[in-house]
């Protein structure tokens, strides 16, 4: 007999008349987004913690021991990532990082970092990869001849300028090959560090090389705090508009997710508070829960908003055809139903009204070059054997 806690009398679940007691639930950890570290969805075993009687289960919960990030260097050899789908407006993208300091619990990431073995709970936020060579193989890849420019996204999976990034300015370097290379670009970040190389994005602006956005979710900086634990405040956020907007920069904002019954209410708000610091776009995304996602924002908001959890988890449902997530394409960012429509319409006529609904300028991939001292490709790749 296993040493978990035995209960008589309780339905039999095999054959002797006992069932184990469920370990009580961790608290979260401070400074750390996801509650737990679940199994990801390729692991053939997993591990469930129980009671075995003597209470050391809720010691080892009451005091849980800090987790300390890790780098570990990612040896990827190529550095644009790819996609197709019908719903996204770019084809490329570049991410120096795998897996992001942020926390953000309800990060549509997350699942990615179980391709690596990880879970997308705390190790999600905890076990990161970062690419030490990342500039060097986007210039590598930019001067190939085949190469035909388009606006490459950064931003996109993880946060590019999460607070690693102060150390290793991996974004930086690629930021100084595209602007080299006179490619455009666009940056997603909710941090306040992008405004670091305004002297490389104003150079770009003046070019039409560059767009940024800021990821608002939401004005109140206790809810950012358990939601998003270490990304920069709500107000650090839209001062980093501001100041890319007096920059000559184009800067606009990006309310995601929306989740409702949680943070939805502040949408108009959010609106109007980027568009106040000088924001002159702004787009919107429902809640996504992926994979691993729907276990690990289930157990986030019983343990910090126990009270509203069930309404919160009903009004998902409602805008993802009665599940908590619906991966189809056409309708996966902004969910179906009523409740969706509803939120469509409020976000169309605050844009319309703020002026958010018609940035001005695209991106230009006519100026696109490869400079006389990036070497050719053929050159770097046998350079690359020695």
């Amino acid at each position: 007999m296993d040493d978990a806690l035995l209960v008589a009398g309780a339905e039999d679940p095999g054959d002797d008349g006992w069932t184990r007691a469920e370990a009580p639930a961790p608290p979260p950890r401070k400074g750390r987004g996801a509650v737990t570290a679940p199994p990801c969805r390729f692991d053939p075993l997993s591990a469930e913690a129980v009671d075995d009687g003597w209470g050391t289960t809720e010691q080892d919960l009451a005091d849980p021991p800090p987790l300390a990030t890790t780098l570990t260097r990612d040896a990827t050899r190529s550095i644009i990532a790819r996609n197709d789908s019908p719903d996204i407006g770019f084809d490329r993208s570049v991410n120096p990082y795998r897996g992001c300091e942020h926390g953000c619990v309800y990060c549509y990431a997350r699942p990615s970092h179980a391709y690596l073995g990880l879970s997308p709970g705390l190790d999600f936020e905890t076990k990161l990869l970062f690419k030490p060579e990342a500039a060097q193989l986007l210039a590598r890849e930019l001067s190939k001849p085949r190469y035909r420019p388009a606006p490459i996204a950064l931003g996109s999976n993880t946060d590019p300028y999460q607070p690693v990034e102060r150390q290793l300015r991996l974004t930086r370097g690629i930021l100084e090959v595209l602007s080299d290379f006179n490619h455009p670009c666009t940056i997603v970040t909710k941090s306040a560090l992008v405004v670091r190389d305004i002297d490389i994005l104003q150079s770009m602006a003046e070019r039409r090389l560059v767009r940024v956005c800021l990821s608002v979710t939401t004005l109140d900086r206790r809810l950012a705090a358990v939601m998003e634990p270490r990304a920069a405040t709500p107000a650090r956020r839209l001062q980093a508009i501001e100041a890319l907007a007096r920059a000559g920069i184009p800067a606009g904002v990006l309310a995601a997710p929306m989740i409702p019954g949680l943070n939805d209410a502040e949408l108009e708000a959010i609106l109007g508070a980027a568009s106040r610091a000088g924001a002159d776009a702004a787009g919107y995304i429902l809640l996504r829960l992926p994979h691993e996602l729907r276990e690990i924002f289930t157990e986030w908001l019983h343990a910090h908003y126990p009270d509203r959890a069930a309404k919160v988890l009903a009004l998902i449902r409602q805008t993802r055809a009665g599940g908590l997530n619906d991966a189809r394409f056409g309708s996966r960012f902004s969910g179906t139903g009523a409740y969706a429509d509803l939120l469509a319409r409020r976000f169309a006529t605050a844009a319309q009204r703020l002026g958010l609904d018609n940035p001005s300028g695209g991106l230009d991939s006519s100026q696109f070059r490869v400079p006389e001292c990036a070497a050719p490709a053929e050159e770097t790749r046998q350079l690359a054997l020695l």
